[in-house]
């Protein structure tokens, strides 16, 4: 995977490059002191990951990240844990408090591969995409293009489909993102995700999917000016 990583800090950056060195799967291309010098690098190059710090002087890491209509997987590094929160609801895939140790690095890597794995086999399969939803004991195929979108109900989720049908699984709405790739869902609000084909019409409050409703959280918003 190729990786980059933004902080002011070039000493936090050190850190980066020398636990970076030591993973076999992350190819830790640029580091950046300056986010605006990073996001124009993001532009014209492919980037897989980003380890981005989240206090930073001319922006924050949680503002870069949602001014990104396509953003690459991202792993917080930070000293501060009160964003860790807001941080998982725009889809960090993990979230590193500093100091950290090599080990605790390189889980978040095996999280971020994981994910780039699951993502180039939902490639690899098209056009005929499909996902297994256990149902009670039972495994269902599901093809992508019939979900229309998908609500969190605790730690289930529901999963409506053409037709007017729906089923239950119990999985986090979190886990079930994983499954799907980004390119044909996108997630509107911490408790739903929709099916970017399937919308009809939508504002800056809410979503429309046949007779559906769904609601567009504000952490969530600038994420529409990728439809």
């Amino acid at each position: 995977m190729i990786a980059i990583a933004i902080d002011d800090e070039p000493i936090a950056l050190d850190v980066v490059r020398a636990h970076a060195a030591m993973v076999p799967f992350i190819e830790l291309r640029e580091v950046f002191t300056n986010a605006f010098e990073a996001l124009s690098y993001i532009q014209k190059n492919k980037v897989d990951l980003i380890f981005l710090d989240i206090k930073m002087p001319d922006i924050s890491g949680l503002d870069l990240l949602k001014s990104m209509s396509n953003a690459p997987m991202v792993v917080f590094t930070t000293a501060y844990s009160e964003h860790a929160v807001q941080s998982f609801e725009l889809d960090a895939v993990d979230y590193l408090l500093k100091p950290f140790a090599l080990p605790r690095f390189l889980k978040a890597c095996n999280k971020t591969y994981d994910l780039y794995t699951l993502r180039n086999k939902l490639q690899d399969n098209e056009p005929e995409q499909s996902i297994f939803i256990k149902d009670g004991y039972e495994q269902i195929k599901v093809k992508l293009n019939e979900i229309l979108f998908i609500e969190a109900a605790g730690n289930y989720a529901r999963i409506f489909l053409e037709g007017n049908t729906s089923l239950s699984t119990r999985i986090t709405i979190t886990d079930m993102q994983l499954m799907l790739p980004a390119k044909k869902f996108i997630r509107t609000h911490r408790a739903f995700i929709v099916a970017r084909d399937k919308v009809s019409k939508f504002d800056k409050t809410q979503i429309s999917i046949n007779e559906h409703t769904i609601p567009i959280g504000a952490t969530y918003a600038q994420c529409m000016q990728m439809l």
